[in-house]
């Protein structure tokens, strides 16, 4: 007799055979490539499994990682409002001067003629010009460089199940599996980035070993987290005076 899946008293095997049973056949000739005799059913090509199962787990970490990337909303209200402002004016001073009633609300005649009577190489037209690149600069950065997250993502192998960790429930539970550590009086942890700082005190310890102690806790602390973005751990070991 021939079980598959799982049995009340525990695991087996699929395709394991019970104790007094008849040995297990080998494949029929007769059925074609990748069908199971037993179910009657195709069975799952080798590694292509493991390949979709990737797939999967890569969707689900870009999903999380989109879900708590920083909005950059000041700046872009900032934007928003300079720009929506600049359009009324724009349509109120054209849609005026269709009409044959200029509105004027900017005089353009002085300004053309400060323009004119000001040479390039003048002060403020570089400073005004070196302003402006810079502002233009700021706005690329904010819009390209990611930002600080709000949560940390977290693994869970669904795209449509997003999960995040406060970063200060991050450094506490960092911080309490450096205090774990044999010699370690108090510790505190800190996410720079991709990095975690983690400053432990102690006294009369080897330096060395210690702060090899300490990482390798708070790494396996990092490994039970599950997080989607690596992080790398920095050792800061302090002497209580």
């Amino acid at each position: 007799m021939t079980t598959s899946g799982q049995d009340p008293n525990g695991p087996t095997a699929r395709g394991a055979t019970t104790s007094g049973s008849a040995p297990a056949a080998g494949p029929d000739p007769t059925l074609p490539s990748g069908l199971d005799p037993a179910l009657g059913t195709a069975s799952a090509v080798p590694g292509r499994g493991r390949s979709r199962g990737h797939v999967q787990d890569r969707r689900a970490e870009r999903a999380a990682v989109r879900a708590f990337r920083p909005r950059r909303r000041v700046p872009a209200v900032l934007v928003a409002t300079v720009l929506t402002l600049l359009g009324l004016l724009v349509a109120a001073e054209t849609i005026s001067a269709l009409v044959g009633r200029p509105l004027r609300l900017v005089p353009y005649d002085r300004m053309l003629a400060g323009a004119s009577a000001t040479p390039w190489a003048n002060p403020w037209v570089l400073l005004g010009s070196a302003l402006a690149l810079l502002l233009g600069l700021a706005l690329l950065a904010a819009a390209l460089v990611p930002g600080r997250p709000r949560l940390l993502p977290v693994r869970t192998g669904d795209p449509d199940l997003v999960m995040g960790l406060r970063r200060k429930s991050v450094t506490h539970a960092l911080a309490h599996a450096a205090e774990q550590v044999p010699g370690v009086h108090e510790a505190r942890a800190r996410i720079r980035g991709r990095t975690v700082a983690v400053t432990p005190v102690t006294s009369g310890w080897d330096g060395e070993r210690f702060r090899e102690g300490v990482r390798e806790a708070v790494l396996t602390r990092l490994a039970e987290l599950d997080l989607v973005e690596p992080y790398r751990v920095a050792v800061e070991v302090k002497e209580r005076r």
